[in-house]
C-alpha cells in the first residue's frame, strides 16, 4: 500500500526539449578557445557560417541544461566517427602522390575518390556579385562556365543579369555542356580568382547607407525639419530627393494611419490603381484597406483582384508608388496627418 502512495505522489519526471543541431554547434564552438573555434569555421561554407553566427548570438545566454544537451549530443554523435575517417582525404593523397608521382596520382584519384568542391571554387560563394559579373565579362568563357555551373543559382542568375545577350546564351550553353571538369581548368581558376581578390573585391559589400537608411533617419527628425532638408537636397539632386521621400512613407505604412484618413485617401485612390497595388500586399492589408470602403465597393475591388491571375511585380510597384503620391499630396496640402515627426502632435 506505502508503495502505491509512494508512486501516487512521485513527481513527474522532467522532460527536457530537445535541442536542436545548430544551436547545439553553437554552444560548443562558444565552449571552444577562440582560435580552435575559427579553425573550424573556416572549414564550412558562408551560409553555415552566417547559421552558426546567428545560432551564437541566440545561444549566449545557454543554461546549463541546454550545455549538457549540447555536450550530450557531441559525444553522442562521435561515437559513430571513426578515427580513421578524421584528416582522410589529405593522408590517402599524400600516400598515392608517394607512391606513383603527381600526375599518375590525379588520374586515379579523380576515378576513385569521392567528388568534392575544391578550395578555388568554394571562394566564389564569398564574392559579391558585382565582382562575379565583372569576372563572367571579362574571363574566357570556357572559365565563365565554370564560375557559373558551381554558383548558387539565385546568385547565378543575378550574376548574368546585365551581361550581353549574347554572351548570357553562350555562357549558359557552356555551363550545360560541362561534365567532368580536368584538373588544368581548376588550376586555371584559381589563378583567375587569386588575380581578382587584388584589393579585396573578392568579398562581398556589406550594403550601409543609401536612400533607405536616409530615409529611416528623416522619418524621426521633427516634420519641419525633414520637410526643410528635403526641400534643400531638391537643389542638387532632385531624382535622389524624390527616392528618399518614397522610402520615407511607403504603401506598407498606410497601416499605421487612423481609420479615416486611410479612407480619406482611399476614396481618392483610383480603383484599378487600388486593385493592382493590394495584389502585391498580404490578405491583411486588403482588408484593412477595403474595410473603409463601402460593402459595394470592397467586392469591386475584390473582383478585380480575382480576376488578375499572374502580374509584374514592376506594376504592381507602380500602383504603390502612384498612390503614395497622392498621400504625399494629401499630406502636404494638410487633408490627412500622416505620423512618424517628433512634433507631428502638440
Amino acid at each position: 500500500m506505502a508503495d502505491v502512495l509512494d508512486a501516487e505522489i512521485a513527481p513527474p519526471v522532467e522532460v527536457r526539449p530537445a535541442i536542436d543541431g545548430s544551436s547545439a554547434a553553437a554552444i560548443l564552438l562558444m565552449l571552444l578557445d577562440e582560435s580552435e573555434a575559427a579553425t573550424i569555421l573556416k572549414h564550412l561554407d558562408p551560409d553555415e557560417v552566417r547559421q552558426l553566427a546567428k545560432s551564437m548570438f541566440d545561444t549566449a545566454n545557454a543554461s546549463e541544461v541546454q550545455i549538457e544537451q549540447a555536450l550530450d549530443r557531441f559525444v553522442t554523435r562521435s561515437r559513430n566517427v571513426s578515427a580513421l575517417a578524421v584528416g582522410a582525404d589529405t593522408r590517402i593523397r599524400a600516400v598515392i602522390n608517394q607512391a606513383v608521382g603527381n600526375v599518375r596520382a590525379d588520374n586515379i584519384l579523380s576515378a576513385v575518390a569521392p567528388q568534392s568542391s575544391a578550395a578555388s571554387l568554394e571562394m566564389l560563394r564569398w564574392m559579391d556579385v558585382e565582382a562575379i559579373s565583372a569576372l563572367l565579362a571579362s574571363e574566357h568563357p570556357q572559365v565563365g562556365a565554370l564560375i557559373l555551373s558551381v554558383l548558387v543559382p539565385d546568385v547565378a542568375a543575378r550574376a548574368i543579369e546585365s551581361l550581353d545577350e549574347l554572351l548570357q546564351a553562350d555562357l549558359v550553353l557552356r555551363a550545360a555542356q560541362l561534365t567532368a571538369v580536368p584538373v588544368a581548368a581548376i588550376e586555371d581558376l584559381e589563378a583567375v580568382l587569386s588575380a581578382a581578390n587584388v584589393g579585396g573585391q573578392r568579398v562581398a559589400k556589406q550594403p550601409i547607407g543609401g536612400p533607405s537608411d536616409v530615409a529611416k533617419i528623416m522619418k524621426v527628425m521633427p516634420r519641419h525639419l525633414s520637410e526643410r532638408t528635403i526641400r534643400a537636397l531638391k537643389k542638387h539632386d532632385k531624382q535622389l530627393a524624390q527616392t528618399i521621400e518614397e522610402e520615407m512613407f511607403i504603401f506598407e505604412n498606410l497601416r499605421d494611419l487612423d481609420m479615416r484618413s486611410l479612407g480619406t485617401i482611399l476614396r481618392a485612390v483610383d480603383a484599378a490603381h487600388l486593385a493592382l497595388a493590394l495584389k502585391g500586399s498580404d490578405e491583411a492589408m486588403a482588408d484593412l484597406c477595403l474595410s473603409t470602403m463601402s460593402k459595394r465597393a470592397a467586392e469591386t475591388i475584390r473582383d478585380e483582384m480575382a480576376e488578375m491571375t499572374m502580374v509584374k511585380r514592376t506594376d504592381v510597384d507602380e500602383a504603390q508608388k502612384a498612390i503614395m503620391q497622392i498621400v504625399r499630396q494629401m499630406a502636404a496640402n494638410g487633408d490627412i496627418v500622416i505620423a512618424g515627426g517628433a512634433d507631428d502632435y502638440v
